[in-house]
């Protein structure tokens, strides 16, 4: 993995609906810090129309552990649909100021996957 662009977060995200097989757009997430006192938002946006968050948080972060908090709840609302889960959050820890994080959340009402990207 390479060091990321001025203009792109250090952790970035994209939301499939896996069960409209189309980018989710207009997911809130918010990108928050573990700090000694407790969580830190240090980011929020909102998905575009191709289901990505290129600027979530800052360009760089520190190593530490990071949370995504994704408001799937909202998004199915919208779309006058049931779920199961209102929220989707996802920790995980950043071991390299150098590398790209990309935090890619797969979600349908009834279930999300994630995992590493890149």
């Amino acid at each position: 993995m390479s060091s990321l662009p001025a203009e792109v977060s250090h952790i970035t995200t994209h939301v499939l609906d896996t069960g409209t097989g189309r980018p989710a757009s207009g997911v809130k997430a918010t990108l928050e810090a573990k700090t000694a006192s407790g969580w830190q938002e240090i980011g929020s946006g909102f998905t575009d129309g191709d289901g990505r968050i290129r600027n979530l948080g800052p360009v760089q972060v520190e190593v530490g552990t990071y949370r995504v908090g994704f408001d799937t709840g909202a998004y199915f609302g919208k779309q006058g649909t049931e779920t199961f889960f209102p929220t989707v959050t996802i920790d995980f820890q950043v071991s390299s100021t150098t590398d790209h994080y990309h935090v890619p959340l797969l979600i349908s009402p009834f279930a999300y996957s994630t995992y590493r990207g890149s």
